[in-house]
């Protein structure tokens, strides 16, 4: 190697060296301020904490969610939009029985404030809807309304979220952010906007400013389908009360006794009541029905009705396994499944008189 080759070549390893040490202050200095910028500004900026959540909340990560979001301002916010004129057009209530009614519902927003809550830690745990079980005070009417209808009234099982919108500042410490979210039930679709509040832990998004606007966008809706469903099915409703009502009277004429005990032929006749009327009238009633179209927003009521007839069944064949063996625990498990059944009996009532209450809502289209 001739002595210009030899230099040339010393000269350029310089040459790479001195790029090399250039370069490598560069990439630290890049790298830092990556980290800077994003531990130091985008964590604790409002379009991280609503991406944060939204992932949290596709992946059921009930831990992260909390963090970003504020499930107990959220559901008190909610809770009022819900509650706020929930008897308004109730001509049939007295104005004394409505302020009784609104008191009634202030009084029990903490346990229907925090079992809400869990309800919904529940769902980003598990991805299912669970409501209070066991000896928990929100199951059943327990606490005086019936949960299960708050939750269905809600649309907090039927609403999914299809975009997330771009935030936008209302101030140092305020954000505003758009979803654009869908009732599933009717198709419906709704822009919502939820409120975002920087704190000393970061931002949170903390109230949902439209949701009574929501409620009122979709409730007309429901509300039309569930009295077209009314309607439809309302012979059918009336041709079998008379069977049933009729079967209801033989009963209790079969069971009055002097001494409350029924002899083995007034047992078997009960049983056999039940098993060859009783339950193929509710049978055929059930098919009936399900051969009549239902309305989207009248899917909930045909449901509890369906519900309500195979839990009756289920009573029914058990109270006749006791009829016949004389054991007790079939009376008891009867018991249970009758119980379900008033529970649901109860629901529907209250959905059909709803639907009748709001035809005095203004504006309903």
């Amino acid at each position: 190697m001739d002595d210009y080759t030899w230099q040339a070549m010393i000269q350029r390893r310089k040459a790479r060296r001195q790029q090399m040490l250039i370069a490598i202050p560069l990439l630290l200095a890049c790298a830092i301020g990556t980290l800077i910028w994003y531990f130091g500004i985008w964590r604790r900026s409002p379009e991280f904490a609503t991406q944060a959540a939204v992932a949290a909340a596709k992946e059921h990560d009930a831990a992260t969610f909390q963090k970003y979001v504020n499930l107990d301002r959220i559901t008190e916010g909610a809770y009022d939009d819900l509650t706020v004129d929930l008897f308004a057009y109730d001509s049939t209530l007295t104005e004394s029985s409505k302020v009784l009614f609104e008191k009634f519902y202030v009084l029990i927003k903490p346990q229907m404030v925090e079992g809400t809550r869990d309800v919904i830690l529940g769902y980003l745990n598990t991805g299912d809807w669970t409501l209070p079980d066991g000896t928990d005070i929100l199951k059943g009417r327990q606490l005086g309304i019936d949960y299960e209808r708050f939750i269905e009234r809600s649309q907090l099982r039927n609403t999914s979220l299809e975009k997330v919108g771009e935030l936008r500042r209302t101030g140092e410490n305020t954000a505003v952010l758009p979803l654009d979210i869908r009732e599933t039930y009717t198709n419906t679709p709704f822009r919502l906007e939820v409120q975002l509040e920087k704190g000393k832990e970061g931002w949170q998004i903390v109230k949902i400013l439209n949701y009574r606007a929501y409620l009122d966008a979709v409730a007309p809706i429901f509300n039309k389908d569930i009295e077209s469903y009314i309607e439809a099915t309302s012979g059918i409703i009336a041709k079998y009360n008379e069977t049933l009502d009729a079967c209801r009277q033989r009963f209790t004429a079969t069971t009055s006794t002097e001494d409350g005990s029924l002899t083995d032929g007034q047992r078997a006749a009960i049983a056999n009541m039940l098993e060859d009327e009783v339950i193929p009238a509710l049978k055929k009633r059930q098919r009936e029905l399900d051969e009549v179209k239902v309305p989207p927003g009248a899917a909930y009521l045909a449901k509890q009705r369906k519900d309500s007839t195979e839990t009756t069944i289920a009573s029914w064949q058990h109270y006749i396994k006791a009829m016949r063996t004389g054991d007790q625990s079939e009376y008891a498990k009867a018991e249970a499944l009758h119980k379900q059944e008033l529970a649901i009996d109860l629901r529907i009532e209250d959905i059909i008189h709803h639907t009748a209450v709001s035809k005095n809502i203004p504006n309903l289209p």
